[in-house]
């Protein structure tokens, strides 16, 4: 690939929500992700919003809530709304049989959430989070405040006992403090290097009290769409 050819990273998370974009229809209801890559589909929407699309919008946190209100999107909650027809969202991490890690954002739960109410998920990604394995991405586990140290013990035992190894760190923010979540957890960041069997490991970190969610989304998307420099292209059935 030759310089020219090359494009930023922003650029293709711009294109691959574009393309998403294209997939939404007057009157739907829509999961609105969080993070970089989803902000640029949020952005999109507004003007589409403005130039007359009636659509109404589930954030998966404060953080998306703000930004679409902003841009004169509607807004409703999933207590209102509890099924959806398409949420959009990017993911750290997807393989080629769409499973994903999610959560860099911290906002795995809500995200999940969301993603469980709609009846398809279209991911937006640049072609930097395609592995072959997931697990380069550290998986975040969010948890309960209570008892946090037990909780972090029984997630190593549960990532040993599915033949892994790796640090489980406590995400801070950029005050050293902990990192709390919109719905008032904490995260643990667990850093695997390569997750053989991603549903063995699911269903171990699930079943652990004190673990309200993790990162590993399996069975929800439908489709990916991967922007680069060669292009757009997509797995999955969007439609």
């Amino acid at each position: 690939m030759n310089a020219s050819a090359q494009i930023s990273q922003d650029e293709a998370k711009r294109r691959a929500a574009a393309r998403a974009a294209e997939f939404v229809r007057p009157g739907m209801r829509l999961g609105l992700g969080t993070g970089s890559t989803a902000a640029f589909f949020v952005d999109i929407l507004g003007g589409m919003v403005r130039d007359g699309l009636d659509v109404v919008g589930v954030p998966t946190s404060e953080r998306t809530r703000a930004q679409a209100q902003s841009l004169g999107i509607r807004l409703s909650t999933l207590d209102e709304t509890p099924e959806l027809d398409l949420t959009v969202d990017g993911a750290d991490e997807f393989d080629a049989s769409l499973r994903l890690i999610k959560g860099g954002g911290g906002a795995l739960l809500r995200e999940k959430i969301v993603a469980a109410a709609s009846a398809k998920m279209v991911v937006i990604t640049d072609a930097s989070k395609e592995v072959t394995m997931l697990g380069r991405f550290p998986l975040p586990v969010e948890v309960d405040r209570f008892g946090m140290e037990s909780t972090r013990r029984h997630i190593v035992r549960a990532i040993a006992d599915c033949g892994l190894a790796g640090a489980v760190a406590l995400r801070t923010g950029a005050d050293g403090h902990a990192f709390v979540t919109d719905g008032g957890h904490c995260i643990f960041d667990c850093g695997l290097g390569a997750i053989s069997d991603p549903e063995r490991l699911a269903a171990r970190l699930v079943a652990i009290p004190g673990v309200v969610e993790h990162g590993l989304f399996i069975g929800l998307a439908t489709a990916v769409i991967i922007a680069g420099a060669d292009g757009v292209r997509l797995i999955g059935a969007p439609d």
